[in-house]
């Protein structure tokens, strides 16, 4: 080996020793570091978790959408969705057609007619107890499908079509004009039919019957639609949808406790009008995002959600004072401005959004405490 290559051999040596040195130290500078962060990991995650609070703390304008969105739910329900008056039922609506009893009856076949110019068959309770139905007195609604706000639609077209009833059990009857003690014409129970038949005659009139056919089902369901709607804001109302065909007891019972169709549709409105509210707020709260300002898009919507969140909060705790306050003053129809529906959205919104702001957060402080391990600059 001559003397050259004896000294390149030990300048590479040399090299690749204080290279082998330099990654060492690197190794150490890192493993200190990592060190010193997993030493100081409670500090760092507690102002991790500051952070996400300040970058997810509501500005003046959050607060000032905020304001607004409480206003728009507190008009909503002191105005548009309180709970309505009840009526009697002779004072409801009973829609166009000007009724007499007078049915000049032909099995599950009743004219044009006889349809417009009658009551809904579903209706009677004449004849009953000799018929072993079981449907007379002020219940009569909970035990005939006609009175069924989701059955009736079936149940109700098909008895008025045929003029006959179908009770909760499905047994069914048919209708005929009678009179009473007193010598007026009356609707009354005379046979039994079969339910079958009813829905069978009901669809050939539809699909096989022509022109004729088809108008009386359309006069039908006219006739359904009136009468559900008029019996929905009376005192009694209408049950709970398919409830009376497992016990007309249970259904009695619910709407005892206020469950009926009417209080149901009132909640329906209260819940379908607070979140429309809520998803305008949270569009138009979209709209002011900038991306320099604001940074994240997902700590943006943390925002939003808190916005809307706090609004709710805001106006169901309004709705609880006042009506406490007018009920202790003696206000014997303040239960009547209850926002329900609204109360559910806003604990629909407390856990759904508190998950989200959960999710995110740790997001936030998990991801930038791994880039700190990992010794990238955290966001």
């Amino acid at each position: 080996m001559t003397r050259e290559e004896l000294q390149r051999r030990t300048e590479n040596i040399i090299e690749r020793s204080s290279r082998t040195i330099d990654g060492m130290r690197t190794i150490t500078k890192e493993s200190n570091r990592v060190a010193d962060v997993a030493h100081n990991a409670k500090k760092i995650l507690e102002d991790l978790d500051e952070e996400f609070e300040s970058q997810t703390g509501l500005n003046k304008t959050d607060v000032a959408f905020m304001f607004f969105a409480t206003a728009l739910q507190c008009v909503r329900w002191a105005v548009l969705t309180k709970f309505t008056d009840r009526v009697d039922h002779n004072k409801t609506d009973k829609g166009p057609y000007d009724e007499h009893s007078d049915r000049s009856h032909r099995w599950y076949n009743p004219s044009l007619e006889e349809i417009i110019t009658n009551p809904v068959p579903f209706d009677t309770t004449q004849g009953s107890p000799d018929m072993g139905a079981g449907i007379g007195g002020p219940e009569h609604r909970l035990k005939t499908l006609g009175h069924d706000p989701i059955l009736g639609w079936i149940f109700g077209t098909a008895n008025i079509a045929t003029s006959t009833l179908t009770a909760w059990n499905f047994q069914s009857y048919h209708i005929k004009t009678g009179e009473n003690k007193c010598g007026n014409k009356i609707d009354k129970l005379t046979n039994h039919a079969k339910t079958d038949l009813v829905l069978s005659y009901t669809k050939d009139k539809l699909f096989n019957n022509g022109a004729k056919g088809r108008s009386i089902i359309g006069t039908s369901i006219i006739k359904e639609y009136y009468h559900l709607k008029s019996d929905i804001g009376s005192h009694k109302s209408l049950p709970f949808p398919i409830v009376s065909t497992i016990s007309p007891k249970i259904a009695d019972t619910l709407a005892d406790y206020g469950i009926d169709m009417a209080n149901v549709l009132t909640v329906a409105k209260q819940v379908a009008y607070a979140e429309l509210i809520n998803v305008i707020i949270g569009m138009i709260h979209y709209l002011f995002y900038d991306p320099i300002r604001d940074g994240s898009r997902r700590l943006y919507e943390v925002r939003t959600r808190k916005v809307i969140t706090y609004s709710n909060l805001i106006s169901s705790a309004s709705n609880v004072l006042r009506v406490a306050i007018e009920s202790y003053l003696g206000n014997q129809a303040a239960l009547k401005k209850l926002d329900v529906g609204g109360f559910l959205v806003t604990i629909y919104r407390l856990l759904n959004d508190a998950k989200f702001i959960r999710e995110v957060k740790e997001e936030f402080v998990f991801n930038n405490f791994d880039k700190l391990i990992r010794g990238r600059e955290s966001v």
